[in-house]
């Protein structure tokens, strides 16, 4: 299906102040918040919500490495080359680390894998997690906090991992060389 990607000239007006402020942020407006002005309401949620995530006791790497892991489990290949671009690029994370999420392998660091394993397993599961799972995470150091932290992170990756495949959201040039290909049904 194809979705208009809307800039903040020719966007409805509900949706311009967002994507002006999207401009202003990144220095152009991401393809697929141009896509989510479609929806107003969507565009301004999933902004809010952005904000919200930005505010949980994680650290900004956790919280990238966690949205990270949201979209590879949700074979999303507009979020995880944005989030894979930022973790190297703006956060300064090991490459080794940025490209375990990316394949499914355990991460170097112990305390990230539980984070990781604990997100793909709450995608993967439709938030049913084993008791396993819970212990190891809490045993990682995580708390009670966090599982529902976590719920936040994959709640905000849910609006758009799903709008990218209903829209396949081309990636931004910026993006380019964090590109990944899922198989698909």
């Amino acid at each position: 299906m194809n979705f208009t990607i809307y800039n903040a000239e020719n966007a409805p007006e509900e949706a311009k102040p967002f994507l002006k402020g999207a401009k202003d942020k990144f220095g152009f407006v991401p393809n697929l918040l141009g896509e989510f002005a479609e929806a107003p309401a969507v565009l301004e949620g999933y902004l809010k919500l952005d904000e919200i995530v930005g505010k949980t006791s994680f650290t900004p790497k956790e919280q990238q490495l966690a949205i990270l892991a949201v979209s590879i489990e949700n074979e999303c290949h507009y979020c995880s080359a944005i989030h894979s671009t930022i973790l190297k690029n703006q956060l300064n994370t090991d490459e080794n680390i940025v490209n375990a999420v990316r394949n499914g392998d355990p991460l170097p660091d112990a305390k990230l894998n539980a984070l990781v394993k604990y997100v793909r397993a709450t995608v993967g599961n439709r938030g049913h997690v084993s008791d396993a799972d819970i212990q190891a995470f809490l045993d990682a150091g995580y708390t009670k906090q966090n599982m529902l932290e976590v719920n936040l992170i994959i709640a905000l990756k849910t609006i758009s991992n799903y709008t990218n495949h209903l829209a396949d959201t081309p990636l931004d040039e910026a993006f380019q060389p964090e590109k990944i290909e899922f198989e698909t049904a």
